[in-house]
């Protein structure tokens, strides 16, 4: 079982949930050592005093807030601990909103929710009425020394808690917008949309694979001599603009046909 992360209370109006938290995420990534090539070393950093020039130990090092004016204010662990913040142990729910009315862009980690002693029947309490009223909830929390908007909504027998960036966190994409003057014709769009049908199905996570991480792994294995090497994945080269457009897409609604067809012969 993980280790929690955080625990505290939600507060739904008078009724309180005490709850602990944990990711529901985990990183699969490949990863790498930084490594002297003549010998296979690690490379190892060292933490030096650009005051003093001596080496710190990591348990000795502690985090400083540089004012505008250079001054630099240390802040020990006991600061955050006692931070005048309601949301340090709290998860205050702000208000309810439709699930669509919230940008993706915005959205940032999961965490689970835990109900804890007798905080089982208010925790399903607030999951049964928020499937209801199919809606979520807008909440404030702080985690890992800053506070965040998240959304808590209601997945399968869960509380799952999604932390949102804050507005001035995202970026104006309207720069990477083609110019407004260049149209797509009614028939293109058309074909483009026989293309999305034929490539639409329900979404089932456990076809998909890391296809970056299994090549990898089998280059690490070619190398300690495990495996033979793996032969390079052949790319097509992509020939300048497409010039009609219909044509191209009516080809690939072709292939995405044959595709489904084979599929279902050997499914």
């Amino acid at each position: 079982m993980p280790r929690s992360l955080w625990k505290g209370a939600v507060s739904f109006g008078l009724v309180t949930i005490p709850v602990k938290l944990y990711s529901a995420t985990e990183e699969k990534d490949v990863t790498f050592r930084q490594v002297h090539p003549a010998d296979g070393g690690r490379i190892k950093y060292k933490r030096v005093c650009e005051v003093c020039g001596e080496e710190v130990p990591y348990s000795e090092i502690a985090k400083g807030y540089e004012t505008a004016d250079g001054r630099m204010v240390i802040l020990e662990a006991s600061d955050f601990e006692d931070l005048p913040l309601p949301t340090a142990k709290q998860v205050e729910i702000v208000q309810f909103v439709e699930d669509g009315e919230i940008d993706p862009t915005a959205h940032n980690k999961s965490y689970f929710l835990e109900a804890e002693g007798p905080g089982a029947k208010p925790y399903v309490l607030l999951r049964e009425a928020l499937r209801k009223a199919k809606k979520v909830a807008l909440v404030k929390v702080a985690l890992r020394s800053r506070e965040s908007l998240a959304l808590i909504r209601a997945t399968d027998d869960l509380l799952v808690m999604q932390t949102l960036l804050w507005p001035d966190e995202l970026r104006d994409g309207a720069f990477a917008a083609p110019d407004s003057e260049i149209k797509a014709s009614k028939g293109e769009v058309d074909m483009a949309k026989m293309f999305i049908d034929q490539l639409t199905a329900p979404y089932e996570p456990d076809t998909f694979t890391d296809s970056y991480r299994e090549a990898l792994e089998q280059v690490v294995a070619a190398k300690l001599g495990d495996a033979p090497a793996p032969e390079a994945a052949e790319v097509e080269a992509g020939g300048g603009d497409v010039v009609d457009l219909v044509a191209a897409l009516k080809a690939s609604v072709e292939a995405a046909k044959k595709r489904r067809e084979q599929a279902a012969k050997t499914g």
